[in-house]
């Protein structure tokens, strides 16, 4: 049994604890509280000025793109900007070329120094699943499927091959798999419900997919013009037997049946009110990832709407392909100056509970509660700090971040 005690303990299920003290046994948390004089032991180790917190949670991330790190400019236009990460992903065609392999490890080291505990990673290759297993991370990663014009018959091989794929790779119980669609412009009617099927088989497995990113893919879906209908037919892939649904991305996919309480839905800088009241009534998770919406030009997600709505909200980074760096601090710091309304514990929650839930660790990960796994942060804070909630989503470095030795 180890006994911490610090200025600070921010459980995420219960307000901060001012001078608190953490149990834990056999890496697991046993108790917590707020520090009482006649509690404290000789054997107690001392952390100082530093707030304790559950590890956090990057819900959506592409560690494969790591190696695209400054290699794609920002744009105006999110379709210029998916031209950009295409062409620089035609110049390295394989996927386990040595400097991918060596991106991602820097990648995974990065996002765990600076305080990343679990990860959503969207794969087209699933190479980063062995580099995972390797790694201190819990994770999924979610298989993303992308196909425009397949019907129903291929659309199911193609499932039932990405399956095969996946148990090839030896998913953990740490680091599991499941399949993700990759967008409404970018994937058949077919292949969503093959998908979808698939997923359904393990009531346990969450699934992903790219919603209401920019503006042309609400042009898409309502109208079936605009930039990416060109992009489609200028790579080949253009289906002629495809309608526009004449609704938005979030009422196709949900008339379709894919919107569930399993479901991360990624980005929603386009959403509606409407949009955002049938992914709460849903119970879907959105997974909102600003810094990388600003570089693609995407646009700044309405994040008071989302937390308004009553969404679950989750953070992400994106990639390296449109993001700096993989700290979930840093995000969190660009919520609050986009939303200074919403409590620095709503945004915390999102960064631990509401990513751990939607990615089916919540039981071990997320908050700091008995029986969970101690993943645990220490983080500097100023001694004179009142408000740590909100110190903590002002921009924590990782020069500030170390993780709780925690096995006796």
């Amino acid at each position: 049994m180890i006994r911490y005690r610090a200025a600070w303990v921010v459980p995420i299920a219960q307000p901060p604890l001012r001078d608190g003290w953490i149990a834990v046994d056999n890496g697991r948390v046993a108790a917590c509280g707020a520090r009482k004089p006649e509690g404290e032991s000789s054997g107690d180790i001392e952390l100082g000025d530093v707030a304790v917190l559950p590890g956090l949670v990057n819900a959506h991330t592409h560690l494969e793109l790591s190696y695209l790190r400054d290699q794609v400019p920002p744009a105006s236009q999110f379709v210029a900007w998916i031209r950009g990460v295409m062409a620089a992903r035609r110049e390295r065609p394989d996927p386990e070329a040595p400097e991918i392999l060596d991106a991602i490890d820097r990648a995974i080291a990065d996002a765990i120094a600076s305080g990343t505990a679990v990860v959503g990673d969207i794969s087209n290759t699933l190479v980063t699943m062995p580099r995972l297993i390797q790694s201190p991370l819990a994770a999924v990663v979610f298989y993303e499927l992308i196909r425009f014009n397949v019907d129903t018959a291929n659309a199911d091989a193609l499932v039932a091959r990405a399956r095969a794929e996946i148990d090839a790779r030896h998913p953990t119980d740490r680091v599991r798999a499941s399949l993700a669609a990759h967008a409404p412009y970018s994937v058949a009617p077919a292949l969503f419900r093959a998908i979808k099927r698939a997923v359904d088989r393990d009531p346990a497995a969450p699934s992903s997919v790219h919603l209401s990113e920019a503006a042309e893919e609400i042009e898409f879906i309502a109208h079936g013009t605009g930039p990416w209908r060109t992009l489609l037919e200028g790579l080949g892939v253009w289906d002629e037997r495809w309608s526009p649904p004449k609704v938005s991305p979030v009422e196709y996919l949900d008339d379709a049946g894919f919107i569930d309480s399993r479901l991360l839905a990624v980005h929603g800088v386009q959403m509606t009110g409407a949009d955002l009241e049938r992914l709460a009534s849903r119970g879907a998770t959105l997974v909102t990832c600003p810094r990388s919406n600003g570089h693609t030009g995407a646009g700044a997600p309405p994040l008071d709407e989302f937390y308004n709505a009553g969404l679950r909200v989750a953070v992400g980074t994106d990639s390296l392909a449109s993001a700096p760096d993989l700290n979930i601090f840093a995000e969190l710091a660009t919520m609050r100056a986009l939303a200074p309304a919403i409590p620095a514990a709503a945004l915390l929650e999102s960064a631990t509970r509401q990513g751990a839930r939607a990615l089916g660790f919540g039981g071990d990960y997320g908050t700091i509660e008995p029986g969970k796994r101690a993943r645990l942060l220490a983080v500097s804070v100023p001694a004179a700090t009142d408000d740590v909630e909100e110190y903590l989503v002002s921009g924590i470095t990782a020069d500030q971040i170390r993780w709780l030795e925690t096995q006796a």
